[in-house]
C-alpha cells in the first residue's frame, strides 16, 4: 500500500496532504539520523528493529478545509453527555497493577516522576474511514495539530495534539513544557479554565518538564527565553504551559538536539535514562507510537508535534492511548480518571 500522512496546523484552514507513491518510506534507527533529513517523521516513543523512525517523502497538496464538517461540532455536543455516562471511573486490570509498581519507584525515590501510559479498545459496528475522522478531529479541535498517518509497518494512526516538540522556521525555534491536567465541566466549558487554581502537584509537574527542557536547550544555545507557565485549553482538557523560544545559528543539526529532547518528562519520566527503561520493560501496554513524535521536518521549517491524544485505527477497532504522570503523591483513582478525559478527545470523534 501507498504510505500517506495528512496534516492541518492549529488554527490553519486547510490540511497538507503527502503521498507516497513510489518505494516504501525511509525508515532509520536513530534520531541523530534526521540530521539533514526533510520529509514528514513519524517517530515512536521506543525505536526498535521492528518500529523504526519513519519518514515519508512524496507528492506534497493543500486541501482547504471549507467547514463542510461543521456540523461535527453541533453533533459532538450532543453526544458529550452519554460519553460522560459511560466513562469507567474504577482502576481495573493491568492499570492497579502498573500503578502500585511505577508508585513504589517513587516512593523509594527512584524517580523524581515518572508517566503511566494505558490503551483501551473502542469496538465499532462499521469499519472507520480515517479521513473522515480526520476532518471530523479538524473541526472538533482547531487549536491543535491534527495528524493522520498511514503506513505498512506503522499501520493508522491519529493524534489531535497539544504539544509542540520542536517548531522552527530558519533561526527562529520554540518548544514548549507542557504538564498538569484538569477536565473542564458546566460552565467552565464557556471560558479557557482561567478560574481554575491548580494543585500543588500539577504545578511541581510542569515546573519538573520545563526545568528539563531548559538543561536540554543550554545544549546548543545561550539564546533562549522561558514564558510561562500559564493555562492552556486542549478540548475540554486545560493544562500548563511554559513557551520557550531560541535561536539555532544552522539547522544541520535538528536530529541531535531531538535526540536531546525526546523523550520528555512529559511522556517519559526523570531521571530519564532511567524511566525510560522503567516503562519500556514494566508498562503492559507497549506505547508504539504513542507518545512520540510526528510533523513535518524541512529544510527551512518544521512542526514536530508530541503524539498524544491519539489511536490506531484497524478496521472496526480503535485502539485509544492516554497516559499521565505520576509523583509520589500521586492518587490512582485521580489518574485514572485523567486517562479517562484525555480518551475522550479521540472517543468523541467515534460517535459523531
Amino acid at each position: 500500500m501507498s504510505a500517506y500522512a495528512i496534516y492541518r496546523l492549529p488554527h490553519e484552514d486547510h490540511a497538507t496532504l503527502i503521498r507516497q507513491t513510489e518505494g516504501e518510506p525511509m525508515e532509520i534507527h536513530s534520531l541523530t539520523e534526521l540530521n539533514g533529513k526533510q520529509g514528514f517523521v513519524v517517530a515512536p516513543f521506543e525505536v526498535k528493529a521492528n518500529q523504526p523512525i519513519l519518514v515519508i517523502q512524496g507528492e506534497t497538496s493543500t486541501l482547504p478545509l471549507d467547514g463542510s464538517h461543521a456540523c461535527h461540532l453541533d453533533q459532538a455536543k450532543r453526544v458529550e453527555r452519554s460519553l460522560d455516562y459511560a466513562r469507567d471511573d474504577n482502576p481495573s486490570g493491568y492499570y492497579k497493577i502498573d500503578f502500585a509498581n511505577y508508585h513504589s519507584q517513587l516512593e523509594a525515590d527512584n524517580f523524581r516522576k515518572i508517566v503511566l501510559a494505558r490503551c483501551a479498545d473502542e469496538k465499532i459496528d462499521k469499519k472507520v474511514e480515517p479521513m473522515e475522522l480526520f476532518y471530523r478531529a479538524c473541526a472538533l479541535y482547531p487549536r491543535m495539530f491534527i495528524a493522520l498517518v498511514e503506513t505498512e509497518k506503522s499501520g493508522c494512526w491519529l493524534t489531535a495534539t497539544p504539544e509542540i516538540l520542536l517548531d522552527g522556521k530558519e533561526n527562529d525555534w520554540r518548544t514548549i513544557a507542557l504538564a498538569g491536567t484538569m477536565k473542564l465541566e458546566g460552565d467552565q466549558l464557556d471560558g479557557e479554565g482561567e478560574t481554575l487554581t491548580w494543585s500543588t502537584k500539577n504545578i511541581q509537574e510542569q515546573r519538573i518538564v520545563a526545568t528539563y527542557i531548559t538543561e536540554c536547550l543550554e545544549r546548543f544555545t545561550g539564546d533562549f527565553r522561558e514564558e510561562g507557565p500559564k493555562t492552556v485549553r486542549a478540548a475540554n482538557l486545560v493544562h500548563l504551559r511554559s513557551d520557550f523560544t531560541f535561536k539555532l545559528d544552522d539547522n544541520k543539526h535538528i536530529g541531535d538536539l531531538l535526540n536531546t529532547l525526546h523523550p520528555t518528562p512529559a511522556v517519559c519520566g526523570l531521571p530519564k535514562r532511567e524511566a525510560f527503561q522503567f516503562i519500556v520493560k514494566n508498562e503492559h501496554t507497549p506505547r508504539r507510537y504513542y507518545s512520540g513524535f510526528m510533523g513535518p521536518l524541512g529544510a527551512t521549517e518544521t512542526h514536530l508535534y508530541v503524539s498524544l491524544r491519539c489511536m490506531n485505527i484497524d478496521d472496526h477497532t480503535c485502539h485509544l492511548y492516554a497516559g499521565g504522570g505520576l509523583l509520589k503523591d500521586s492518587v490512582e483513582e485521580q489518574e485514572w480518571l485523567e486517562t479517562e478525559a484525555k480518551m475522550e478527545t479521540m472517543r468523541r470523534l467515534l460517535y459523531v
